[in-house]
């Protein structure tokens, strides 16, 4: 049943305010995480409550109270119910143990991740810039990748070198706690492939990378972009020695401004 509809049911939301209520929240183990209007802010512990009644495998509610900021990509929160942010995430067989609060974790790319895991071989040399707790790092590593993970944020590196341990895979992973658009000073170029999961507004990234990979290599380039953008983001791709593969929306961050995938073949 959707959030709303349990709402109403419960008749804890004025009628008048009911199309407010979030039918969706992500869920990151047994954290969930939710975004409540502020025109519900009275009625924001009933929401949270409700939540939990909905999953009951739900221990904490936070309601998502700032804009995700930064390289790190961290927003504010409040908890609404419960007190334990740390928690242990499952997908497609991988385990990341992470605090909530303190790391960025995207669940609705989940799909992305296998997705981009599965073109990966074994032997290959990959870079993962952005890496975080190692969502993208840990499936190319279980594929016999050599991975190379950067992300400037000491609490994302702390955990993704747990999560390597978790998912046995200490022999195939290298950290590096750094700023991303120090790589071409800290690195050889010469990369088989990269998996580019950019912060909003830092798409200069994809050519500081672009210099890391050998010709016929590949990058996956995440950005935020509205429609009527895309057609030209691929001339200027092409243009620049980059061949578009593949492309495709993966979400929406804004009103008319969606997340993309470009699978791009450097020549």
């Amino acid at each position: 049943m959707m959030l709303r509809n349990k709402i109403r049911e419960k008749d804890a939301v004025p009628e008048s305010l009911l199309h407010l209520v979030p039918n969706r929240y992500e869920v990151i183990g047994d954290v969930a995480v939710i975004v409540i209007p502020h025109q519900l802010q009275a009625y924001r512990h009933i929401i949270a409550k409700t939540i939990t009644e909905q999953r009951k495998n739900i221990k904490t509610v936070l309601n998502k109270v700032g804009m995700l900021e930064g390289e790190a990509r961290l927003g504010g929160y409040e908890t609404l119910f419960g007190s334990e942010t740390i928690t242990l995430h499952r997908e497609y067989g991988h385990l990341y143990r992470l605090d909530v609060k303190t790391v960025f974790f995207n669940t609705h790319l989940s799909y992305e991740r296998f997705r981009v895991a599965s073109k990966v071989r074994p032997d290959e040399h990959v870079l993962v810039p952005f890496s975080g707790v190692g969502p993208f790092v840990i499936p190319a590593a279980v594929r016999g990748a050599m991975v190379t993970a950067v992300d400037n944020n000491p609490m994302a590196c702390q955990w993704l070198a747990g999560n390597v341990r978790l998912n046995h895979v200490e022999k195939f992973i290298s950290i590096i706690q750094g700023d991303a658009k120090c790589i071409p000073q800290m690195l050889k170029a010469g990369f088989d492939r990269a998996i580019i999961p950019t912060p909003y507004g830092m798409d200069q990234f994809l050519w500081d990378i672009a210099g890391m990979i050998r010709k016929g290599g590949i990058m996956h380039f995440y950005t935020f972009k509205k429609p009527h953008q895309i057609p030209g983001l691929v001339e200027e791709y092409e243009r620049n020695s980059l061949e578009v593969e593949f492309y495709r929306r993966c979400g929406n961050v804004a009103p008319g401004v969606s997340r993309w995938v470009f699978d791009l073949i450097k020549h």
